[in-house]
């Protein structure tokens, strides 16, 4: 069904804030996928601050045409039936989301992604993207292992004057 003029204004107006604000926009083949595997990918996705759009390849041609930072991209991979995956807040999310989406219901299949940048990256590395570990646990291993000296001197100061002591033998010898 052919979408109206206003419809397709809307739809450009969506996707213009979409690309300027996401940090990278993943593309994947969906062809195959249930209504209901649908929903349940742009369920899993929203609990991650991830957008999943189905457009028209067309319509987001354009968008990017009319995005001055993206006007460079190659636009050349986005054919066949389409699903893009938008994220504000985190680079690898998208990529996250659509790879263990991916593991469930072979029929997604990476295509590529766009950078904040314009650049388009292919499906093996946004593959790779995927499989690295969130901001979140990043930081979290920075902290265990900024935190890590301070426990050893904390349990050392626990142990009593024979814990300091027999640590201080240890680190003479």
């Amino acid at each position: 069904m052919a979408l109206k003029k206003t419809k397709k204004v809307e739809i450009l107006s969506e996707l213009d804030d979409l690309f300027a604000s996401s940090k990278l926009t993943v593309v994947a083949k969906y062809r195959g996928l249930s209504v209901k595997a649908m929903q349940e990918l742009r369920k899993e996705a929203k609990a991650n601050d991830t957008r999943i759009l189905v457009v028209k390849n067309r319509l987001v041609r354009r968008s990017i045409e009319t995005n001055d930072t993206l006007k460079g991209a190659d636009t050349s991979e986005l054919k066949d039936q389409l699903l893009y995956a938008f994220n504000a807040n985190d680079e690898v999310s998208p990529a996250q989301v659509l790879h263990a989406f991916a593991k469930k219901e072979a029929a997604l299949e990476f295509v590529g992604a766009i950078t904040a940048d314009g650049t388009f990256i292919g499906a093996n590395d946004v593959k790779a993207l995927a499989t690295l570990p969130s901001k979140e646990q990043l930081i979290a291993g920075i902290l265990n292992t900024l935190g890590s000296p301070v426990r050893t001197v904390m349990g050392g100061l626990s142990g009593g004057v024979s814990g300091i002591m027999s640590g201080l033998e240890a680190k003479a010898k």
